[in-house]
């Protein structure tokens, strides 16, 4: 792992974690960015969703950007690449519609049928009542059919068919849904944090278990799961939206949990957690490589959160009271 994409709010920001640099994408300055994505087998063609300009996408490692939707709505809240296939894309909105591309980004094609499941007469989006997103879209690790879509908030559904018809919540589904996480190790476990709490699935997202023994909060935004290990898991959290989102009222905090044990909060660990901070955006690299976003930069660890260090590179002005929307690693 090399390169980091660091989405902050307003900007992208391109860092090199071995050289320590960090390149602000220019072009994207001044939109509200929602999303990233990025296939590790194109290291250089990373994906943006922004929330009022649609997706936009490079070729360049980030230097410069062009639009690519094709939707009826113009913010792009969720992308995911499938997992074998670098021109496989896909895009979630507001309202809530999913869009897929098999080309990287150059043409589109609308999934029907989501809005038609019995659930979305209760979705709703407390800050805008009037409609919902898809917060989050995650493929399952080892079949290209299955892909769980969750949305902000009311349901965490899926498709077996990729997108051709779609399975709607079970009744022990979080509601309030930002992020999701499966393991090529563990096909059918899926992990989500969630507003109104953590959970796991062990089948594909039939049943959940919630398991918050030890967290202290549970208002749950970011997951990322060992990729060494599928019973190692981080999560971020925050008493309430409140505390999570915006920097003069922010206190979040970073969590460990290890198989069906308690929580561990990560304090002390060189890792800045609790009063001014934004809820971190995780992401994993390597066997024990875990990274973490906030509004106080970004920060590495290789012993799956025993100790932190820093990403040393010149922020851009503001950062400090900007909130993570996005990371991805390649």
């Amino acid at each position: 792992m090399v390169t980091a994409y660091a989405a902050l709010g307003d900007g992208l920001v391109v860092v090199d974690t071995e050289r320590e640099t960090a390149t602000r994408a220019s072009a994207l300055d001044g939109r509200a960015l929602e999303c990233l994505a990025v296939h590790p087998d194109a290291p250089d063609r990373p994906v943006v969703g922004t929330f009022e300009s649609g997706l936009y996408r490079s070729t360049d490692a980030g230097e410069t950007f062009e639009r690519v939707d094709e939707f009826g709505a113009d913010a792009v809240m969720s992308a995911a690449f499938a997992p074998g296939d670098p021109d496989e894309l896909w895009a979630g909105t507001e309202p809530s519609r999913v869009y897929r591309s098999t080309d990287a980004g150059d043409s589109w094609a609308e999934l029907d049928g989501l809005t038609d499941l019995d659930s979305a007469d209760e979705w709703s989006f407390p800050p805008r009542p009037h409609t919902h997103h898809v917060r989050w879209l995650e493929p399952h690790p080892t079949d290209p059919e299955r892909w769980y879509v969750a949305v902000e908030a009311g349901a965490l559904v899926r498709t077996d068919d990729r997108g051709e018809t779609w399975r709607d919540r079970v009744p022990d589904g979080r509601i309030d849904n930002h992020t999701l996480a499966t393991h090529p190790d563990a096909p059918d476990r899926v992990w989500v944090a969630a507003g109104d709490g953590y959970a796991e699935s062990d089948d594909a997202g039939e049943t959940w278990r919630v398991l918050e023994e030890g967290l202290d909060r549970t208002y749950c935004w970011s997951v990322a799961v060992d990729a060494g290990d599928p019973d190692r898991v981080l999560v971020s959290a925050a008493r309430s939206a409140r505390e999570a989102h915006t920097a003069a009222r922010a206190e979040t905090y970073v969590y460990r949990k290890e198989g069906d044990g308690e929580w561990e909060r990560l304090d002390d660990a060189g890792l800045p957690v609790g009063e001014g901070v934004t809820r971190p955006v995780l992401a994993r690299g390597d066997a024990g490589e875990f990274l973490a976003l906030s509004n106080r930069g970004l920060f590495r660890t290789d012993d799956a959160g025993d100790s932190w260090t820093a990403v040393d590179v010149q922020w851009p002005e503001g950062f400090e009271s900007a909130t993570a929307r996005g990371l991805a690693v390649v």
